[in-house]
């Protein structure tokens, strides 16, 4: 062994050494001084994001800039070299669709996203077909929690029904610095907090889905339709509308099927006004909302639901006069010569409807006497509605509750579900966090309240409970673009006055 010649000298080693600090120095200087300016804005810019972003760590990728951009020793476009003409263009296509797709990465997710509205929850503010750009930066973008996602769809590929995501890896939740918080009235995008986890054999994987056969009409959360919708007993509906039973739905598989988990950042995302923020007590009488006691104004656009007559039938041009869509326009049967309806209105839409010389009569529709809201158990006892709901506190980050058998239903998915206190729930009247016995709780997130502008139209806080901190996506602030879905393209289809409209009116 000692005879056995090593495989580089000390020569060859210096040698090798002074070769590729040659080859370095070549490299470096043969780059020309454009391609040293775009290295140093986007380097400048990288490292402006790393600061903002708050980690370190990712100032490690910056040596790869660098050799994207300078020394080169990776070969990223070796497909330039070929002759293969048929490669070269297959691979310079590739690759600008491949750095498109990182540029839309990161604008989506640090800087803003176009979103389109599909329900009828927030009219007349925000109208069905509206396009808008919602502004991520307005309450600081949330570092992605699901970072390995296809960009330009939310959790499902297209054509292939496959998840769009890859569930590992999955960040702490994180939110960067932002111009503002959410304040009362603002028009806000978010995750749907209630599409977590839920049983593809026995349960509707969005309860928005409902929507498509029965309309956007707030009667398609009641649990006993939504057990009639789906064969299910009631109890059942309700178990599994609240999502208590996620323990009891992975121990059957069998009874339930399978189970799909949505992280935080790739459930649906909604649209509602926040109306309710942290720390604040909100209580909702005869359709108005109070915070702490004082009654809020409404939404200068907010609708309710009225039944009128009238001795005509009203035309296509009357309705589209008051401005109701088709999907709106309700007949219903009122015994009597009368023609009847049954439709939402802003206040200005019922004045003008009165100065139909057809009017008969028109009244708002009562409230409701008993209807299933959120938390279906302790608002059954309460007897709460969606006109007549509350007092309840929005939990706040920081602030401790006490905790008793009876107020257990208000805070259980908070505690259990979105601070991941799985092991929490009430056993003999007494409460139990971790498994352990709990008189109070301190809340880890802030926690908010929405609603939809139309108020007896929309599926909302008062039918799913809190939306947490870490759920808020952004703030939307302009229309891009609208399209009327009840008419064509070229006969008033895009509704021009819209475009570039202010999406965030306040109340």
């Amino acid at each position: 062994m000692s005879d056995q010649k090593l495989p580089h000298t000390e020569s060859e080693r210096e040698s090798n050494k002074s070769s590729a600090a040659d080859d370095l120095r070549r490299r470096i200087r043969s780059t020309k001084p454009s391609r040293w300016c775009r290295f140093g804005i986007v380097a400048a810019l990288f490292t402006a994001w790393v600061i903002w972003l708050g980690n370190p760590w990712v100032l490690l990728l910056l040596p790869l800039l660098f050799d994207i951009y300078i020394t080169g020793y990776i070969p990223f476009t070796w497909w330039k070299k070929s002759k293969n003409k048929a490669l070269v263009m297959v691979m310079s296509w590739v690759d600008a669709i491949v750095y498109a797709l990182i540029l839309v990465y990161f604008v989506f997710t640090f800087v803003g996203q176009n979103y389109q509205i599909p329900s009828s929850s927030l009219e007349k503010t925000l109208l069905t077909g509206d396009y808008l750009w919602v502004n991520k930066m307005t309450y600081g973008p949330r570092v992605p929690m699901t970072p390995i996602h296809f960009p330009l769809v939310q959790n499902t590929m297209p054509f292939f029904n496959t998840k769009s995501y890859t569930e590992w890896p999955q960040w702490k939740y994180h939110r960067l610095k932002g111009w503002g918080n959410v304040e009362a009235g603002d028009i806000v995008v978010f995750n749907f907090p209630a599409g977590d986890t839920v049983a593809v054999a026995r349960q509707n994987p969005d309860y928005y889905t409902l929507k498509k056969y029965m309309g956007d009409s707030i009667i398609a959360t009641n649990a006993r339709l939504l057990a009639q919708f789906q064969s299910l007993p009631v109890d059942e509906a309700l178990d599994l509308r609240d999502r208590l039973g996620a323990d009891e739905i992975k121990g059957h598989p069998e009874k339930y099927g399978n189970m799909v988990y949505h992280p935080v950042d790739r459930r649906e995302n909604y649209v509602k006004r926040a109306v309710g923020l942290p720390g604040d007590t909100l209580s909702i009488a005869d359709g108005y909302v109070y915070i702490n006691g004082k009654r809020q104004p409404w939404p200068e656009e907010a609708q309710f639901n009225y039944v009128f007559q009238t001795r005509a039938p009203l035309s296509d041009q009357d309705w589209d006069d008051l401005g109701v869509s088709v999907e709106d326009r309700r007949r219903i049967n009122i015994p009597g010569d009368m023609y009847s309806y049954y439709t939402p209105l802003t206040d200005g839409m019922v004045q003008k409807l009165k100065s139909n010389a057809n009017l008969v009569n028109i009244t708002r529709e009562p409230a409701p006497t008993h209807e299933y809201v959120f938390p279906d158990r302790y608002s059954d006892v309460h007897e709460w509605t969606r006109s007549d709901y509350g007092p309840l506190w929005i939990p706040k980050k920081g602030a401790t509750v006490k905790l008793t058998a009876e107020n257990w239903p208000l805070y259980e998915r908070v505690i259990r579900n979105y601070e991941h206190h799985t092991d929490s729930y009430v056993k003999d009247g007494r409460v139990y966090v971790d498994g352990k016995p709990a008189d109070e709780y301190t809340f880890e997130m802030d926690y908010y309240f929405m609603m939809g502008d139309n108020r007896d139209n929309s599926l909302d806080s008062r039918y799913w409970g809190f939306v947490p901190e870490d759920h808020i996506v952004g703030k939307p602030m302009r229309v891009l673009i609208s399209f009327d879905r009840d008419k064509s393209l070229f006969n008033g289809g895009i509704r021009w006055n819209r475009i570039l409209k202010n999406a965030n009116t306040g109340f």
